[in-house]
C-alpha cells in the first residue's frame, strides 16, 4: 500500500528520480518518459469524467483512471526486478475486459463513412485528447522495449486503450449521432 506523508522530498533536486525498484535515473529516461505520458493521459481522462458523470462511461472510465496506476506502477518497475516481493503487473484480464467494453459499445454506434475530428461534446473533446495521449505513450512503451524487456500486457493494454477512447469518444457523442466527420478537400479552392 502506499503511503505519503511528505509531498517534496527534495530527491529530483539534481535532475534524477527513482524507479519502482530504487535504482535512480535521470527524468528524462525513457521508463520515465512512457509512465510520465501515462499520467498525462490519466489526467485528461479525468478532465472528460467532469461531462460523463452518471452515464454508464464514467464506470468505465474510473475503472481505466485505477488501471493505468496500475500500469504506471509496472513501467516504473524493471520487468527483470526480483526483489523481496513481486511489482505489481497489468495482467490480461484487464485488457480482456478493454475489448470487451470496446465491443459493447462499438455494436451501440453507426458504421463510420469518415474519419472522425475530435470534437463534438465536451466529454468526446477530452477522450479525443487522451487517445492521442495515450498513442504518444503507446510511441514511448514500444520505444522502451526495444531497449528493455517490458510485460507484454502493458503494451497490449495501452494499444487497446487508444481504440477504447476512441469508441468512447463516438459514445459520448450520442452514439456517433453528434461525431464531427472530416470531408476531405472541404476548404480547398
Amino acid at each position: 500500500m502506499v503511503k505519503l506523508d511528505r509531498i517534496y522530498t527534495r530527491g529530483g533536486d539534481k535532475g534524477m528520480t527513482s524507479l519502482g525498484n530504487g535504482e535512480r535515473v535521470p527524468k528524462h529516461d525513457l521508463r520515465v518518459e512512457a509512465y510520465g505520458a501515462v499520467d498525462e493521459a490519466n489526467a485528461t481522462i479525468g478532465l472528460a469524467r467532469l461531462h460523463t458523470a452518471g452515464i454508464d462511461l464514467d464506470a468505465m472510465l474510473s475503472r481505466i483512471q485505477n488501471d493505468l496506476f496500475d500500469l504506471g506502477a509496472d513501467l516504473s518497475t524493471p520487468e527483470d526486478e526480483e526483489g523481496r516481493r513481486r511489482p505489481l503487473r497489468v495482467d490480461q484480464v484487464q485488457v480482456d475486459r478493454l475489448e470487451a467494453e470496446i465491443d459493447a459499445l462499438n455494436a451501440r454506434l453507426a458504421p463510420l463513412t469518415s474519419f472522425v475530428l475530435p470534437g463534438g461534446s465536451p466529454a468526446a473533446a477530452y477522450l479525443h485528447l487522451a487517445r492521442t495521449i495515450v498513442r504518444r505513450a503507446e510511441r514511448l512503451v514500444t520505444a522502451l522495449q526495444d531497449a528493455e524487456r517490458i510485460n507484454p500486457a502493458a503494451l497490449a493494454y495501452i494499444n487497446r486503450l487508444s481504440d477504447h477512447l476512441f469508441v468512447a469518444s463516438r459514445h459520448a457523442n450520442q452514439d456517433g449521432a453528434g461525431d464531427v466527420l472530416w470531408i476531405p478537400g472541404l476548404n480547398r479552392g
